[in-house]
């Protein structure tokens, strides 16, 4: 991996490309004389040379711009594979309800988990005196809190391994020289939403651990911060992959016709659509809107149920009621994958590349896929291991709609 993404200098150097940052010669015009002018050269502009540079120590070489975004292109799609790794996981944490496990937040201290039976004790005493213990798990044994313990602590290190994913590397490329301007607003952004994730995601725990007097329902963080926590991580994963596709895959200069305008029309349309579904699920999630009405195409014995708008003021119904939330989502994911079969049939309809058909093809083969995923899922009572491939297909789905996205992109001029 290392040679993946650092090239080794002494390659670098020895390669043909790659220059002293020497300002190139401008051309000589004829102006009807017979001297002949340089054009002037903006300050900073150099010939097949990135405008960032590497230092050494007899004399200032330039990483080659090519190469520059190959290696950043490829760190933001590890990146972006660590986030779609916390996804999951944090889905299965959610499926296992071990989220509440952990009733405190340090950044250092909690990487170290508890190494003997008393500190088990204590922690597993600190959980006692909050409302998920009192209400469902009152006969939990220590051996059966530690498994939830664990869970929600691999989420919490992943996590911060997400967290130097982004910011080391980060830090490194910007001290060598090798994000452009733009870049470097963008990396910035990604950084920023990684600590902002963080925040988010304790802010959700907490939510759960609050006493409510007044109710006997079932324990849980609020769908509402729920939907927040993995609709950042979901715009964190969509720009990190959006912006490693669009450093890494070679643009296609298609003809810009009316029908491609459609067909890109279409494609962004779509992609925001597999992007409102996925979230929608985490109202689902949130209040276990799965569990209400385990049968399909109809909901229970009718298409339409009656408890739909049971709630005041009607508003409060589509992310509060679990018969609206459910009914909602399939609503979505119907609407979603009708949008991939009518944008793969245009995309039959032009001439395209063939890495671009496949990108198109891919796509509808994962909408059915996870069509049938979720119906299973939904008539099985929602088994934590279905649900999670469930989950994990919506991520999948949106990936392979950037990746048509970012084949589809206009070339700039």
């Amino acid at each position: 991996m290392q040679r993946l993404l650092f090239p080794p200098l002494k390659a670098l150097v020895g390669s043909p490309c790659l220059r002293l940052l020497v300002p190139r010669a401008a051309p000589r015009t004829q102006c009807g004389c017979s001297c002949g002018i340089r054009r002037s050269l903006r300050p900073g502009q150099y010939s097949t040379i990135s405008e960032v540079t590497l230092q050494s120590g007899r004399g200032t070489v330039s990483l080659p711009s090519k190469a520059a975004e190959r290696v950043v292109g490829r760190w933001l799609l590890v990146c972006s594979g660590t986030v779609a790794g916390a996804v999951i996981l944090g889905g299965v944490t959610r499926l296992t309800e071990s989220g509440l496990s952990m009733v405190d937040w340090h950044l250092i201290k909690e990487m170290k988990p508890p190494a003997s039976q008393e500190e088990w004790e204590t922690e597993f005493q600190k959980y006692q005196q909050f409302p998920e213990f009192k209400i469902l798990n009152h006969d939990m044994t220590l051996a059966e809190f530690k498994f939830i313990w664990y869970m929600e602590y691999s989420h919490r290190m992943w996590g911060r391994l997400v967290g130097l994913a982004y910011i080391l590397p980060a830090a490194y490329f910007w001290r060598k020289g090798w994000l452009s301007r733009g870049m470097k607003g963008r990396v910035l952004a990604l950084c920023g939403l990684v600590c902002f994730q963080g925040l988010l995601g304790w802010y959700m725990v907490k939510s759960g651990l609050e006493e409510k007097p007044d109710s006997h329902d079932i324990p849980r963080v609020s769908q509402y911060r729920l939907a927040a926590h993995l609709g950042s991580a979901l715009v964190l994963y969509c720009a990190s992959l959006w912006t490693s596709l669009s450093l890494l895959l070679p643009q296609h200069k298609l003809p810009e016709t009316r029908q491609l305008l459609w067909l890109r029309r279409c494609a962004h349309g779509t992609a925001g659509l597999v992007f409102l579904t996925a979230l929608s699920g985490a109202f689902v999630a949130g209040l276990d809107a799965g569990l209400v009405y385990n049968s399909f195409p109809k909901m229970g014995e009718s298409w339409i149920p009656e408890d739909l708008f049971t709630f005041s003021p009607i508003l409060k119904n589509v992310f509060e009621n679990p018969t609206m939330v459910q009914f909602d989502h399939r609503i979505l994911g119907i609407t979603s994958v009708t949008a991939v079969t009518v944008l793969y049939f245009l995309s039959r309809r032009i001439s395209l590349p063939r890495r671009t058909k496949m990108a198109a093809a891919t796509l509808l083969a994962l909408a059915y896929t996870q069509v049938g995923l979720g119906i299973s899922t939904l008539l099985m009572y929602v088994p934590t291991p279905l649900a999670a491939t469930h989950q994990s297909g919506s991520l999948a789905l949106l990936s392979v709609a950037l990746w048509l996205m970012s084949e589809l992109r206009r070339v700039p001029k």
